[in-house]
């Protein structure tokens, strides 16, 4: 079984908010698997310790560019905070926006193809990223990227520059944007339950039925039990079936808002910088212990 360390216990909390022993109980239980540790505490815990899963893990910036029925979303990640904030640096991601809507790029290698120049440095994409990672003295990255262009009408919301929306839609303006800020703040999965990716739905029902099954109630009503967490599950992460932020009532859905303002939304893009991406986290007592042990063998 491999050694539980303080820095993944920390790395767990971070990511459940779960108190410091029950994930050190966790990972013990699942033997080091990161992952099965977070569904055991949500097993345990309920919703509370997969609320904060999602924890910005990496620096950057989202950008977004909209001109009529074209528009574009990209990520970009550098290291630091501190370089997120440098004025070259959103330079380039905004250009990088920009290019994704006007050229159309297959892929991120089309995109550091394309021409550009900034600080001295070029002439493509690429040659930029590579100068300015030299000039800044950190690592950057084109992470990913959303182009829109089907004719439809597009409304944008940008959460500083750390979360982003794109909605395509027929209608309304204002409820369009009113759907992009839901979105940045909800952070749906898909437009409806039936779009809900079948992994999640999986793992969800995965994490249910456990949960259920401590209960000791007979097989039939574990069943239901599952079943209705699962379905529960489906209205969260749904966009239309999600309260929508503004309701006056508390209880007027997405959907029910759409539908009063005559406006249907196609769909939507949503990107949170560093979503999904693990940062290191150093063993500092390990390391300075290795070092003393480096030394004394030395």
């Amino acid at each position: 079984m491999p050694a539980i360390t303080a820095s993944m216990v920390a790395e767990l909390r971070a990511k459940t908010d779960a108190p410091m022993m029950e994930c050190k109980k966790a990972l013990t239980e699942a033997e080091g698997d990161m992952e099965r540790a977070e569904e055991l505490l949500r097993v345990k815990l309920g919703n509370k310790a997969g609320k904060a899963a999602a924890r910005i893990t990496a620096e950057g910036v989202v950008s977004a560019s909209v001109a009529g029925t074209q528009g574009a979303l990209v990520e970009v990640n550098c290291e630091t905070d501190f370089v997120s904030k440098n004025e070259s640096f959103l330079a380039f991601v905004k250009t990088c926006a920009e290019l994704v809507r006007e050229h159309a790029p297959a892929d991120i290698a089309a995109l550091s193809a394309l021409a550009h120049s900034q600080d001295g440095f070029g002439p493509t994409v690429e040659d930029v990223r590579k100068g300015l990672i030299g000039k800044i003295g950190e690592n950057m990255s084109i992470r990913r990227f959303t182009r829109y262009a089907d004719g439809g009408k597009l409304a944008h919301y940008l959460h500083g520059t750390r979360i982003g929306v794109i909605v395509e839609f027929d209608g309304d303006d204002v409820a369009a944007k009113d759907v992009a800020m839901h979105v940045a703040a909800m952070k749906p999965v898909s437009l409806s339950s039936a779009d809900v990716p079948a992994d999640l739905i999986e793992k969800e029902r995965k994490i249910a039925a456990e949960k259920a099954a401590e209960s000791g109630k007979p097989a039939e009503i574990v069943a239901k039990m599952v079943d209705g967490s699962v379905q529960k599950y489906l209205k969260e992460v749904s966009l239309f079936n999600q309260v929508f932020v503004k309701a006056a009532d508390g209880k007027q859905t997405v959907e029910q808002m759409l539908k009063a303002t005559g406006t249907t939304v196609k769909g939507f893009t949503l990107y949170v910088v560093g979503e999904g991406i693990e940062k290191k986290v150093d063993d500092f007592a390990a390391e300075v212990a290795a070092q003393v042990a480096a030394a004394k063998g030395a």
